[in-house]
């Protein structure tokens, strides 16, 4: 199906990544949008960063790549859009053939984090703030970018606590 790499999000040491001061991406990419999110430099907190409109070229790799030219990338989290079942669908192909092709322009490691229900949770919790459908529209794949990304950030710093204090 794919070529290149895809870490495994239990091997990723956040540490490193927090002493090389890079950041991670947070990406939801869909068919017709690519929301964009980005931590900070602990690697505590993820923000919006943008959303990319997507028509099937090298156009859209570009547009992404001016979003975070200016950021020094360590990793890449991708939201896996797995059906309810749990199994990799159709969307969990075209993602891949999404982030194998954005492989080619940014060079960092890409792991995967299950998002089922994150535009749903987002697009829920902009409904309870009482956001009109418009922004809602506007916002909500770029919010999904931020849910998916905090959840991975989350993950590993939790990980790295559990990591550390079993060593001691």
């Amino acid at each position: 199906m794919t070529n290149f790499f895809i870490k495994d999000i239990l091997k990723v040491k956040i540490d490193e990544l927090i002493a090389s001061k890079a950041v991670i991406i947070g990406l939801d990419i869909g068919d017709k949008t690519v929301g964009v999110a980005v931590s900070d430099s602990r690697i505590k907190i993820a923000s919006g960063l943008a959303t990319v409109s997507r028509n099937g070229t090298d156009r859209d790799f570009n547009f992404l790549m001016d979003a975070v030219s200016h950021y020094k990338i360590g990793l890449i989290i991708f939201g896996w859009p797995l059906q309810m079942n749990g199994l990799p669908g159709k969307q969990c192909e075209k993602t891949l053939e999404f982030t194998e092709r954005l492989s080619k322009y940014i060079n960092a490691d890409f792991a995967r984090w299950d998002e089922r229900f994150s535009t749903k949770v987002v697009d829920d919790l902009m409904i309870q703030a009482d956001l009109s459908r418009k922004k809602r529209k506007k916002a909500v794949d770029q919010s999904a970018a931020v849910y998916i990304l905090q959840g991975a950030i989350d993950f590993l710093n939790r990980n790295s606590v559990l990591t550390k204090q079993d060593f001691l």
